[in-house]
């Protein structure tokens, strides 16, 4: 067990509770319950801790700020690593391949087993050592006649006199000149308007045993004056046939030489293999958009995009989709399974580098078949990982964990079903479960209710947030949690609870019974290209709530993020469209406004959090500029800006922490010592609105917040809606990068939802259940329909089958992600798309879905 007594974090309340190790034990309750202050703030605080613990005593000092998270005691706990959904934790170079270290195994592969080109000319070139090129010459027939020439002038034009000199001063009689052997003291003159190739005769023999010593000394001369070449030419019937060996790197047609091919040379992140041009970024610096001219977007320097492997070099590989690559790799390891036989061979390498690929593709093989398994199988390898969502990315670092084949571990997850369609999840747990196997612990924040059901253990915390929140309402297996009363996740689990049961007012009559004609008001997108989608055309219909549903890169952000909300904005600013395969709009015309709810981050830095992007801090700033203090001492306004250098921390200038940054490890945050984290210098901490401090107000939970602004109706109305969607929990000053992709989006839904909605508006959300409890979605569903109720518009991308369920129109794309997607499969009603489920993944689980609840269908 890892047993943890007493543990504080934010709003636990001195917490007592036994995991069991190399278990899959989900974390799971409302929103604000405390599940991540157990799970990240206390369990991987704490383990990450010692591991810092065991640095050197130099790299202790640097971090002596590092706070132990407040808990009496912490035993049993194994080393903790994080899977968490924060793309900003990679570095911007970061792709899937290198995330998964699947792209440093395959520059070992090419460097060792790959086929080198002369980028120029795309002649093969090679590199053999001498003692590799007497093997092959004695592995010739006994009595073949061999010459060994050293190439000193290839297709140059010219009378080369001097060379023939050289022959003679070196001590030569015979050179091979364009093709005819001639005495270099009676040898003709050329004609200087002509390309010419002359190589001098070395030795002449005949293949018989004991020519060994004979051959080392030709051999090591003909590289010598050849200058790292040699032709070695047997006779084959009436003529001769050359073999061109190179004891370096070299093109013999353009005399250019290579250094040595190393894995080096296909690293994008290092000086020996990056684009020059682009500094392997793969694009212009002045705009990331366009292509770097010299290497075209792949990165690497010349050398290294001209080595194949089975006739591929390694961008063209990257490029594949994880699913693609797994095929071609399974293909390869097929044909070095025939090489082991006795038959075939594998790229151009020696039986060594033969062996070496057959093992590096075995890796390779695996971390691409987790990524498949994981539900990723659609991304490229050559993705930029801060191109990816918040779920992409966690199950991309998870399938890289489970490569790596780490035992005794404790691996704590945050929600990593975020982004899978219903079909998927199984997989993921089958990863998830195999990771257990391994021999980890696995730690999964989740509230998804298949995942809960397959776990072996089960925290449930509770029983609501913030302050509500912090207890341990159960622990025992799924079972045992659907037998406990006080658990509102053993009421969801056992269908005591549904999400979409009473969303509203059974007054008002649904979209969906009174449009069976189905002639609604509609927006229309016709002729879709943008990605994988194919010649898309499709209705949205208005004043209700469509959802669309697909697999996972089936095609659903392409169509709404880049097609309808590019080709609306446009329309509404009057502006025209400048990508066409966006498509054409038509209708919606009573459309007023767009309401863009997307996952992205609030901001770029920790500066920004949910006061300063809503635009409550704003009036809080003016509500303490008008206390008595303030006013006093001429304080104005932006005097509590942690933005302002007046009000600030002078040390941390307003961040409340300072960066620690180790070559072994990510930056690390550590609490300013000068504010102790609380941004502001001691002056402006002096002023109090209702005896708090701007640092205290910061630090209210937003739940909080609301009962203290209660009287002041232009944060109170605001604050409500936060509370609504599910956001009590955070506190106000919560920095942005902290927040998941889904609280991200919820902020941007609060603040939304804070102003005055009166022209009729289009609402876009993507995946807004992301990060929420049954229970919270419960509450979701009858805001979003509320909105619905009030003639506006709402369309979300979702996987959620019970939010999928509660729609009036779902829209499902597929069959499957990425090349194999971006078809409309099915279009109707939830009950219209169930009945269609043998050509709709969406279709078959809503199928199930309402034969287990009869009540939704």
């Amino acid at each position: 067990m890892i047993v943890v007594r007493g543990a504080r974090t934010h709003n636990l309340r001195h917490l007592d509770v036994d995991i069991p190790r190399n278990q899959l034990v989900v974390i799971t309750g409302v929103s604000g319950s405390g599940k991540s202050s157990l799970a990240f703030d206390t369990l991987y605080a704490e383990g990450h801790r010692r591991y810092l613990d065991c640095l050197s005593a130099h790299t202790r000092q640097l971090l002596e700020h590092l706070a132990r998270p407040p808990l009496d005691s912490l035993e049993g706990l194994p080393p903790t690593l994080c899977i968490e959904q924060r793309t900003g934790t990679a570095s911007s170079r970061a792709t899937v391949g290198t995330l998964t270290e699947i792209h440093d195994h395959l520059r070992v592969l090419y460097a060792r087993a790959g086929s080198p080109h002369c980028p120029t000319c795309g002649t093969a070139i090679s590199q053999q050592s001498p003692q590799t090129i007497v093997d092959q010459i004695l592995a010739f027939e006994a009595g073949r006649k061999v010459m060994l020439l050293a190439p000193l002038v290839r297709g140059r034009k010219g009378v080369h006199a001097e060379i023939f000199a050289k022959i003679v001063r070196e001590g030569f009689v015979r050179a091979r000149v364009d093709g005819e052997i001639l005495d270099v003291t009676d040898a003709p003159p050329l004609a200087k308007t002509k390309p010419h190739t002359i190589e001098a005769v070395i030795d002449r023999i005949v293949v018989k045993a004991g020519l060994r010593d004979r051959l080392d000394e030709s051999v090591a001369l003909a590289l010598k004056h050849g200058d790292g070449a040699c032709v070695v030419s047997q006779q084959v019937g009436e003529g001769w046939q050359d073999h061109l060996y190179s004891s370096r790197f070299a093109c013999p047609q353009c005399e250019i030489s290579f250094s040595e091919i190393e894995p080096r040379t296909f690293s994008f992140n290092s000086p020996y293999g990056a684009c020059q041009s682009c500094q392997g970024l793969g694009h212009t610096v002045e705009d990331p958009g366009v292509a770097c001219p010299a290497c075209g977007g792949e990165r690497l320097q010349p050398i290294g995009r001209a080595v194949t492997f089975q006739g591929m070099n390694l961008p063209q590989f990257t490029k594949l989709t994880v699913t693609a690559a797994r095929n071609v790799v399974e293909k390869w390891l097929a044909d070095c399974q025939t090489l082991e036989q006795g038959s075939g061979a594998i790229g151009s390498a020696s039986a060594t580098g033969q062996l070496i690929a057959q093992r590096l593709l075995t890796h390779v093989a695996s971390r691409l078949r987790y990524l498949d398994q994981v539900g990723v199988g659609y991304l490229s390898l050559n993705r930029a990982a801060n191109t990816l969502s918040g779920g992409e990315f966690q199950r991309t670092r998870l399938a890289g964990c489970l490569g790596a084949g780490l035992l005794g571990v404790c691996y704590i997850l945050d929600e990593p079903t975020i982004g899978l369609h219903p079909r998927d999840t199984q997989r993921l747990l089958e990863t998830l479960q195999e990771l257990r196997d391994q021999g980890s612990s696995v730690l999964v924040v989740e509230h998804d209710l298949d995942v809960i059901r397959q776990s072996d253990y089960v925290l449930d915390l509770g029983p609501g947030a913030g302050s509500a929140g912090g207890q341990l309402l159960a622990a025992g297996t799924p079972a045992a949690i659907e037998t406990v009363f006080e658990s509102i996740t053993g009421a969801y689990l056992s269908g005591r609870l549904q999400v979409a049961e009473q969303q509203v007012n059974p007054s008002t009559p649904r979209v969906r019974h009174i449009r069976a004609d189905q002639q609604w008001p509609a927006l229309k997108v016709t002729d879709v290209c943008v990605h994988n989608l194919q010649h898309v055309t499709v209705e949205f219909p208005l004043q209700s709530l469509a959802c669309v549903s697909g697999v996972s890169g089936s095609g659903k952000s392409s169509l709404i993020a880049e097609a309808l909300i590019p080709l609306l904005r446009d329309r509404l600013q009057g502006t025209a469209t400048a990508n066409k395969l966006c498509g054409q709009l038509s209708g919606g015309d009573e459309l007023q406004r767009l309401a863009e709810v997307d996952q992205a981050p609030l901001g770029r830095s920790g500066r920004s959090n949910p006061a300063t992007y809503s635009g409550l801090w704003d009036e809080v700033r003016k509500l303490f500029a008008r206390t008595r203090e303030a006013r006093v001492r001429g304080f104005r306004s932006n005097r509590f800006s942690f933005n302002s250098s007046e009000g600030r921390c002078p040390a941390c200038h307003g961040h409340g922490v300072h960066r620690a940054t180790l070559s072994v490890l990510s930056e690390l945050p550590l609490i300013c010592p000068v504010c102790q984290g609380k941004r502001f210098n001691p002056a402006t901490l002096e002023v109090k609105y209702r005896g708090h401090s701007v640092a205290e107000i910061l630090d209210l939970r937003i739940a909080e917040a609301a009962e203290f602004f209660a009287n002041y109706s232009q944060l109170a109305r605001p604050l409500k809606m936060f509370v609504e969607v599910g956001l009590g929990h955070l506190t106000l000053g919560q920095p942005a990068n902290t927040l998941s992709g889904g609280e991200s989006q919820r902020v941007k839904l609060a603040t939304e939802l804070g102003r005055d909605h009166h022209s009729p508006t289009l609402f876009v959300l993507d995946e807004p259940t992301t990060g929420l409890h049954p229970h919270d979605i419960q509450r979701l569903l009858h805001i979003l329909l509320r909105l619905v109720e009030q003639r506006h518009s709402v369309i979300l991308i979702e996987h959620h089958l019970e939010v999928i369920a509660a729609a009036d129109w779902v829209i499902d794309l597929g069959p499957e992600g990425g090349a194999g997607g971006g078809q409309i499969r099915a279009v109707g009603t939830p009950q219209q798309i169930a009945a269609q489920g043998a050509v709709s993944h969406t279709g078959a689980a809503l199928q199930e879905l309402f034969q287990r609840r009869p009540a939704l269908s």
